[in-house]
């Protein structure tokens, strides 16, 4: 198989929060792969920054909150102007708060779904009303959970913003493949990252949840390189709404 199919040189792709983490490990990767990258987000990615320069690429950084950005399509403006051009959409920003259930606030509900799933939508909304205007193909990737297909424990808001990005995927997909714009998801398992130190802090759950995992570890952002150039590349023309499980097998013990 030719490896041009996975060639995503002279491509912009934008990727929130992606300062740290699972968003910074994409970004890395899709500059790897030939991309320009628009990063978007409330904290410097200055180390994001470096390792892109590092592959050869440019990026442009959009400092912004994603709970209060009005009117995304400033956004998408920005991005074209900057580069041109705008060809890959990854939604990765995502905030958790962990309560009870019964004890669980509106403030941290509305937090959460704001920025999970509520921003993804409207910045996905703007991209693609930018590709169907310009009759141009985009590729958009959301980033779901293990939470998206099980209910999780303590994280109301979270496990109903990531089953919502599952179902959007879809729905999106099934309105938007016929403009040549590809809406996909991984749904990452338990990695390593800031938003999972508390259960890699609490020992007896950090043991229960290696038990599950077939591949005995936790995940690594590093892991996430090759599913998100594949979803971004030509490889995956033909895949529309389908969530991606990158779990080290969590969903099929």
């Amino acid at each position: 198989m030719s490896q041009q199919l996975f060639d995503l040189s002279g491509q912009v792709a934008m990727v929130t929060g992606c300062s740290t983490g699972l968003g910074q490990a994409m970004a890395i990767a899709l500059a790897q792969a030939g991309c320009n990258i628009v990063a978007i987000g409330v904290s410097d990615p200055k180390e994001t920054v470096t390792a892109i320069e590092q592959a050869g690429q440019r990026c442009h950084v959009i400092h912004a909150d994603l709970a209060q950005v009005n009117d995304m399509a400033k956004l998408v403006s920005e991005a074209v102007e900057a580069f041109g051009q705008l060809n890959i959409l990854v939604n990765n920003a995502g905030i958790i708060r962990r309560a009870d259930a019964v004890d669980f606030t509106e403030a941290d509900w509305d937090a959460v779904m704001d920025v999970n799933i509520k921003s993804l939508f409207l910045l996905s909304q703007a991209a693609a009303k930018h590709w169907i205007g310009q009759h141009s193909k985009g590729k958009i990737i959301n980033i779901a959970s293990m939470l998206s297909f099980q209910g999780g424990i303590r994280v109301p808001s979270y496990t109903a913003s990531k089953s919502g990005v599952l179902g959007l995927t879809r729905a999106l997909a099934n309105e938007w493949a016929k403009y040549n714009i590809n809406v996909n998801a991984i749904a990452p398992g338990y990695m390593a990252t800031n938003n999972t130190a508390a259960l890699q802090a609490d020992v007896q759950r950090n043991q229960e949840i290696l038990a599950r995992i077939p591949a005995e570890r936790w995940g690594q952002p590093a892991d996430l390189a090759g599913p998100v150039v594949f979803l971004a590349s030509a490889a995956s023309d033909y895949m529309h709404g389908h969530t991606m499980a990158v779990d080290g097998g969590w969903l099929a013990r």
